[in-house]
């Protein structure tokens, strides 16, 4: 064995080792004190991980051809771990490096061949391991197929599948034993005689089969009964007498509902199939504006009866005031937030008057953009508000109507109620004048409290394109209800015609004679409002 010297206190190097073997002992002596020097020097014994201990554990791969070692190591000089374990062994080496100065010496009893030196330290394995990376050392490589190979000595190498292939194997048995646990379908489920298929891992396919033999036969049960319970057979079909008779029952009842005398109901009634039978027959006669008298007479006047009879139980004076033939020219206050001032005079003129004369009415360019409602206002007689059209239709000998106050009456508040508005630039006075008509001032007390106006939506109207969205006491805070009118007591006049022969077509072309006359009209018309309200007791009486 080697001593100490007494003097320098370094280990001596006995006679007959060479400088190559002692270079090699140094090199081991340096791996084993790096790897089996702890960071923190402690008394206390070392604990090491399973991981580590196993790996510390296991042999190196070319134990078996390795020589075995010329004398015993010597005596563990670090702090044994708790348990007993066997040794490691290090790699040889052929490092032949020289320590430098300042670090420990190889350990007594190091071997002078290349030979296998054992550790105590728990690190050995580890140390083994980053041997196999350095020069001079063969790695095993796995074969085809995962089959181990062997290397230079000829000792066989176990492959050690990868990671990502043993937690895909792990997740695909997790898969397998989840599916195995779901219940089948009750629909779906084997009967006894289907055990072994299920067995045999051919269930999902039997329960597929099963579940949508099930689902087809259940459809076509459904459109059998569907197929039956619409079964148009000539047996069950509706004759045409039959939807006659249904369509005059619905009519009768809505007439009845209406509160017209019998005698009335049953000419209405004649009166409607007659105008279906010219409509299905083609027997329809419009003129050039697009007047349709057959759908205004059948169609139009009856859905506004029951609203100028029962709902505002309009009363008319002067009526004797219209020219019974002939031409002229009805000039009205507007009010009302929705114009149905103007539809309700349509109906006083023609019910009330003893020729029965339509008033056709001139009405402003929103009214015609309208979809179906500039339709309907051509078909019942409405023009476009244009003196060219206002002339033709009063040569024509036409009952024209007109409200020249516009949207400006129409969308007033309810403090300004029936004060009027400007009648702009007195186009009508002039159409009247150059037609040789007269002018019949006409008031109408009631419309005002049928929509009442306290508040606007400027904002609103403008993204919807109209001149005015009001807010009354019950629009919008009802909804679709807060449309429905206040059922307040109208009350409609038509004044003394003012003659506009006596002046000439001529005058038509004076603006002082056209502004005078224009005044003339609104201040009759206003005079005659306030008559109208002295008359009235109460708003809805």
């Amino acid at each position: 064995m080697n001593e100490p010297d007494k003097t320098t206190g370094r280990r001596t190097r006995p006679e007959g080792e060479g400088p190559f073997a002692a270079g090699a002992a140094r090199a081991s002596g340096e791996r084993r004190r790096r790897v089996g020097t702890p960071l923190i020097t402690s008394t206390d014994p070392v604990e090491v991980s399973p991981a580590r201990r196993t790996a510390a554990d296991r042999p190196p791969r070319s134990a078996q051809s390795a020589p075995a070692p010329s004398e015993p190591a010597p005596e563990p000089t670090t702090t044994p771990a708790k348990e007993s374990r066997p040794p490691a062994t290090a790699r040889p080496t052929r490092s032949s490096r020289s320590t430098p100065s300042h670090r420990t010496p190889p350990s007594r009893g190091a071997s002078t061949r290349s030979a296998p030196v054992r550790s105590t330290s728990p690190r050995a394995g580890a140390s083994a391991r980053q041997a196999e990376g350095r020069p001079g050392v063969q790695r095993p490589t796995p074969g085809a197929a995962g089959r181990p190979e062997r290397t230079e000595a000829g000792a066989p190498t176990p492959a050690r599948p990868s990671r990502a292939r043993m937690r895909s194997q792990a997740a695909g048995s997790g898969d397998r034993a989840k599916l195995r646990s779901v219940p089948p379908l009750e629909s779906a489920r084997p009967e006894p005689e289907q055990a072994a298929a299920a067995r045999s891992g051919s269930l999902p396919s039997a329960a597929l089969a099963t579940a949508a033999a099930q689902v087809t036969g259940t459809a076509e049960k459904l459109v059998t009964k569907l197929l039956e319970a619409t079964d148009t057979s000539t047996s069950i079909r509706p004759r045409p007498a039959e939807i006659v008779e249904l369509g005059v029952n619905v009519l009768r009842a809505a007439l009845t509902g209406a509160g017209l005398p019998a005698d009335q109901i049953e000419r209405e009634i004649a009166g409607t199939l007659a105008y279906v039978r010219r409509r299905l027959t083609g027997e329809v006669d419009v003129d050039e504006f697009g007047f349709d008298e057959d759908y205004t007479l059948h169609i139009h006047l009856p859905l506004l009866r029951p609203l100028y009879q029962r709902w505002f139980r309009v009363e008319v004076q002067g009526v004797e005031n219209i020219p019974a033939t002939g031409g002229a020219l009805v000039v009205a206050n507007h009010s009302g937030t929705i114009a149905l001032d103007s539809l309700l005079t349509q109906v006083a003129v023609h019910d009330e008057h003893p020729q029965h004369r339509h008033l056709r009415m001139l009405g402003a360019d929103l009214v015609f953009s309208t979809p179906f409602l500039g339709m309907m206002a051509r078909r019942s007689g409405s023009t476009l508000a244009a003196n060219s059209d206002a002339e033709r239709l009063l040569g024509k000998g036409e009952l024209v109507g007109v409200w020249p106050e516009g949207f400006k009456g129409v969308g007033k508040p309810f403090s300004e109620r029936y004060k009027l508005q400007r009648f702009g630039r007195g186009g009508f006075v002039a159409a009247a004048l150059r037609s040789r008509v007269p002018i019949v001032p006409c008031s109408i007390v009631g419309a005002e409290e049928t929509y009442p106006i306290i508040g606007n939506m400027p904002a609103v109207a403008r993204l919807l394109g109209v001149p005015y969205v009001p807010i009354t006491p019950t629009f919008p805070w009802l909804g679709l209800l807060g449309l429905v009118p206040l059922p307040s007591k109208w009350l409609i006049e038509f004044g003394a015609p003012i003659d506009t022969g006596s002046l000439g077509p001529e005058a038509a072309d004076d603006p002082m004679v056209v502004f005078d006359l224009t005044d003339q009209v609104r201040e009759t018309i206003q005079q005659t409002l306030y008559s109208l309200l002295m008359q009235r007791t109460s708003v809805f009486v």
